[in-house]
């Protein structure tokens, strides 16, 4: 199966398939939770792209954290990374686009938070192809994946960085957003990306930003988009695109904004959407 198909703009779609971009985030959408796609999602993008439709995987994570994913599938066509800062040319392995948070004003960001709430567990994100992902102490992180531990604050602002990851050692995700919100909503953009994922980033970035950049590249529009997500970071995506799916275990906030919801990642919830979808096409 490959994993993308050709850009939307160069094969028209056969019969009546509404959607010629088809945007999927990874984790806890297109990722089973074994970090595996299903045959059975595998078969129904094989399905949309062979109809002249374009898959784009559109995710929180820096291209250090997907290329191995992207590689395992076979994708060669665009991503979009780091919550819209990087767009990823995966076939020719460059970046296209990459928008970095300001050092400067994220240590101001992160100052006026911890003033706030407390003391906390902070990592960042590297820019680049092989930006490194530092992680501080106490910070929790999946062990499957390659950090480097700081050994001192200094490190963290060291070269330039696309976002900041904060926790809390109470504070749940959501309320730690909303704090992180209301006293640095002016300096940064806050994101709440999944389970202990708050991140910081470049003031206005959103996926909505990395996808529409990618989307103009494919010649495809924003009414022509179906997107699968399961986060908040989703939501200005799903604002974007025409068609919203949340996967049955989507946060709260994002099953508000979308136009459906579908079974969860393990039970192949973007594959039943893109299944109903090919059939009425062929009906």
């Amino acid at each position: 199966m490959t994993a993308t198909g050709p850009a939307a703009a160069d094969v028209p779609a056969t019969g009546p398939l509404p959607y010629r971009l088809v945007a999927t985030d990874l984790d806890g959408t297109l990722l089973r939770e074994d970090g595996t796609v299903s045959p059975r999602t595998r078969a129904a993008l094989a399905a949309v792209t062979g109809a002249g439709a374009a898959h784009i995987i559109v995710t929180g994570r820096s291209v250090p954290w997907t290329r191995h994913i992207l590689d395992h599938l076979g994708y060669q066509g665009l991503a979009v990374c780091g919550q819209g800062a990087q767009v990823y040319d995966a076939g020719s392995d460059r970046l296209l686009t990459s928008v970095t948070l300001d050092r400067k004003l994220a240590a101001v960001a992160l100052a006026k938070i911890e003033a706030e709430v407390g003391r906390l567990s902070v990592a960042a994100s590297r820019d680049g192809l092989e930006g490194e992902v530092l992680v501080g102490e106490g910070y929790v992180y999946n062990p499957e994946l390659p950090v480097i531990h700081m050994t001192g604050s200094d490190e963290l602002w060291a070269e330039p960085i696309n976002k900041l990851y904060i926790q809390h050692p109470d504070l749940d995700d959501d309320a730690l957003a909303d704090a992180a919100r209301a006293v640095a909503g002016d300096l940064v953009g806050v994101v709440m990306a999944g389970r202990r994922i708050v991140e910081l980033l470049p003031l206005g970035l959103t996926k909505a930003t990395g996808l529409s950049l990618a989307a103009r590249r494919l010649g495809a529009a924003a009414a022509r988009t179906i997107a699968f997500g399961d986060m908040p970071n989703d939501v200005p995506m799903f604002r974007w695109a025409g068609h919203g799916v949340a996967m049955a275990g989507a946060h709260p906030d994002l099953k508000a904004v979308a136009d459906e919801i579908t079974l969860s990642n393990d039970e192949d919830g973007i594959a039943v959407v893109l299944e109903r979808l090919m059939g009425a096409a062929a009906s």
